[in-house]
């Protein structure tokens, strides 16, 4: 059965379908931005870890860097490395949210198949991935799990709507993620979109938010149509751009059908080729929460001169590591 996410700040809400005249009787519930809470535990034992990529001038991932390669500075301050893992071993926590619009024109089967193809791929004994469907609202198909027939049959099972709720859709995916904790995981939110949201209860600054409060990394393969005219509305798009930027993820386009296999075996690579380096947030006196900034570079000016570094650049200090 399909359960849908209520588009709340704080509560995750399972439902079942609502007929068209209960819409119409009440305007759907706006999502806030989300007010810092007091925290219940200290800072200074909050592990902040971060996934990096390194790339070549070719885009060709970098092996065999340590942890002596890096330094980690929070709003311009160096960190202490507490954590490295240069094998991508650490586990993965991926919400798979599948675009089911009339807006996006590719082919359900082979949507379906690629999607399975980059699960089949990617998942490991300690991963644990979530499946959403977004049209008119969000819909979550499978919780978090690694039974990859549980997984498989909820990518099989995809209700189609008219409008495009994509910033609801990443809002609700990352906050899933910090109800569902698995310690010490890469959170990765992977998008199948057109770029172009068409509701009017989510915005852009809320998802970002929420991503960046859940440490998720956002992954979009941005579906283009066939004739990309003038006309096109590319802001959807731009926007996911930027969240891809900000929150240490990537974007591909997809242009035709076929290249959406591709596209999930490139964020399959990505995520396979990720160091991870972690280190504990400092206390700043009473105040706990708030946005944070992180740098991360390759001490040595050679190194630093010949590859680029992609990583998430912010996080709020009340949500570390949740």
């Amino acid at each position: 059965m399909t359960f849908a996410l209520s588009a709340t700040a704080s509560l995750l809400i399972v439902s079942l379908a609502i007929s068209p005249a209960a819409f119409a009787q009440q305007a759907p519930a706006p999502i806030e931005r989300q007010l810092p809470q007091a925290p219940t535990i200290h800072v200074e034992s909050r592990l902040v870890p971060v996934a990096v990529n390194v790339v070549d001038e070719h885009g060709a991932p970098v092996a065999g860097l340590t942890q002596d390669d890096f330094e980690i500075f929070e709003d311009n301050k160096s960190e202490k490395i507490a954590v490295f893992d240069r094998e991508a071993t650490t586990p993965l926590q991926i919400v798979l949210a599948l675009d089911a619009s009339e807006s996006v024109f590719i082919d359900d089967h082979l949507e379906h198949e690629a999607a399975k193809t980059f699960v089949k791929t990617i998942l490991r004994q300690q991963d644990r991935i979530d499946v959403m469907a977004f049209s008119d609202n969000v819909d979550e198909l499978v919780s978090f799990t690694n039974d990859l027939h549980r997984i498989e049959n909820g990518i099989s099972d995809v209700p189609r709507g008219d409008a495009t709720a994509l910033y609801d859709a990443i809002y609700l995916a990352s906050q899933r993620m910090t109800q569902s904790r698995l310690d010490g995981s890469r959170r990765v939110v992977v998008l199948i979109t057109d770029g172009e949201n068409t509701t009017h209860h989510g915005s852009y600054d809320a998802a970002l938010e929420q991503a960046e409060r859940a440490g998720a990394m956002v992954y979009s393969l941005i579906i283009v149509p066939i004739m990309a005219d003038a006309g096109r509305n590319t802001g959807g798009e731009h926007a996911l751009i930027q969240m891809a930027h900000d929150t240490g993820g990537k974007y591909y386009y997809v242009s035709d059908k076929h290249d959406l296999a591709p596209a999930f075996q490139h964020v399959s690579d990505d995520l396979r080729t990720q160091y991870t380096v972690g280190y504990y947030a400092p206390q700043r006196g009473a105040d706990l929460s708030g946005l944070r900034h992180i740098r991360i570079e390759l001490k040595d000016p050679a190194l630093r001169a010949k590859y680029s570094l992609r990583y998430r650049t912010a996080y709020y200090a009340n949500r570390v590591g949740e």
